[in-house]
């Protein structure tokens, strides 16, 4: 499995700790996060965007989101097409996430959870299986708003 990860400021040290974390699962990651926690000019959404792009593009399986609190990079991350951003700050919520929205990349806040649960709320979420059926109907709805900017209830 291949997982991008990107970052702002605020992430960098949660980055560092979740990228040992998920290499020592096996899992290949790619880095676009930023680097510098004192570099407090850098933008969240690009970061957001490059991990969802990666993701969209298939050059990665997955991808993982870190901000402040999460929410900022996992709107940008869901502006492109074909991404289903969660902000997770449970691992039970990261579960699910994956289960039933199918989630493709997960996105928490250095500044709201701590690394140990981090690294639980990534466990859930890699360890879930989406599970289709009725599921998926609730997916292609959300496509086709995606796709359309509206949604076809009939």
């Amino acid at each position: 499995m291949k997982l991008a990860i990107g970052n702002d400021h605020a992430g960098v040290e949660m980055k560092n700790q979740i990228v040992a974390f998920l290499q020592e699962r096996g899992v290949e990651v790619i880095n676009i996060g930023n680097d510098d926690p004192t570099d407090r000019g850098d933008d969240y959404p690009i970061y957001g965007y490059g991990v969802a792009r990666l993701v969209a593009d298939g050059e990665a399986d997955l991808g993982i989101c870190i901000c402040g609190t999460g929410v900022g990079i996992s709107l940008a991350a869901n502006k492109v097409p074909g991404i289903r951003a969660c902000v997770c700050s449970d691992p039970y919520t990261a579960q699910l996430s994956r289960r039933h929205n199918n989630t493709n990349v997960l996105a928490f806040g250095a500044r709201v959870i701590g690394v140990e649960l981090a690294k639980m709320i990534v466990s859930e979420w890699l360890d879930a299986t989406f599970e289709g059926e009725r599921h998926q109907r609730r997916i292609d709805m959300i496509s086709e708003i995606e796709r359309t900017g509206r949604l076809n209830e009939g």
